[in-house]
C-alpha cells in the first residue's frame, strides 16, 4: 500500500508538471500505482488483478492523487520530487513483484522479469500517455535498479533468508543504486560500435 501511494504520488506529481486538472492527477495516479502489478497479474495468469478486490489500492491512488492536487505547489521544482517519488516507488514494486511472482510458484527467473516489469511498466504507461520520454528509458539508471531489488530478493529467497531481513535490504539495494544515478550521474555504457 505504501508503494501504490508512492507511485500514485508520482504520476499525479507528472500531471502536476502538464498543469492537467483534478481528474488528470486522479488517471495518472491510478495507471502509476497500479499500472505494474495490473500487467504482472495479467501475465502470471492470477486468479484476479490484485485490485478487483482489494479496493483499498484504488482509495489509496485517488486519496494520493487528490492529496497531490492540494500540496503539489509547496514543492519548488516538481521535477526532483518526482525523480525521488518515482525512485522510491520503484524500490518497493521492484521487491513486491518478485514476492507475488514467488507465491505463485514461478521460476526465480520469472520472478525477477516480474518484479522489473511491476516496478517500470506504471511510469512507463504514465510517461507513454503524457507524451514525455519514459524515465525508464533515461540515460541514467533505472531499469537495473529494479533489475538489482528482484534479484537480491530471489537470491536470498533460494538461499532461505527470513523476509524480515530480505524484504528491506532488496529495497534498500535497489533504491541505494536508483538513488546513486540520480546524484552521481551514474549510466551505464551506450552501444557504439564504430561503423566500418
Amino acid at each position: 500500500m505504501v508503494a501504490t501511494a508512492v507511485f500514485a504520488v508520482s504520476g499525479a506529481l507528472a500531471a502536476a508538471e502538464q498543469k492537467l486538472d483534478m481528474l488528470g492527477f486522479i488517471l495518472f495516479g491510478t495507471i502509476t500505482g497500479i499500472g505494474g502489478g495490473t500487467v504482472r497479474d495479467l501475465l502470471l495468469g492470477a486468479d484476479e488483478v490484485f485490485w478487483f478486490q482489494q479496493t483499498q489500492y484504488l482509495w489509496i491512488c485517488l486519496g494520493a492523487s487528490i492529496a497531490t492536487w492540494f500540496l503539489a505547489p509547496l514543492f519548488n521544482s516538481l521535477h526532483r520530487v518526482l525523480l525521488w517519488a518515482d525512485a522510491v516507488g520503484m524500490a518497493l514494486f521492484s521487491v513486491l513483484g518478485a514476492i507475488k511472482a514467488v507465491q505463485l510458484d514461478a521460476p526465480s527467473i520469472v520472478a525477477v522479469g516480474m518484479g522489473v516489469m511491476t516496478a517500470t511498466f506504471g511510469s512507463m504507461i504514465r510517461d507513454t500517455l503524457l507524451n514525455k520520454e519514459p524515465v525508464l528509458l533515461g540515460p541514467e539508471i533505472y531499469v537495473t535498479a529494479a533489475l538489482l531489488g528482484a534479484l537480491c530478493y530471489t537470491s536470498m529467497q533460494a538461499f532461505a533468508v527470513p523476509d524480515f531481513i530480505a524484504l528491506p535490504a532488496s529495497i534498500a539495494a535497489a533504491f541505494t543504486l536508483r538513488a546513486c544515478a540520480i546524484l552521481f550521474d551514474l549510466r551505464l555504457p551506450k552501444y557504439g560500435r564504430a561503423d566500418g
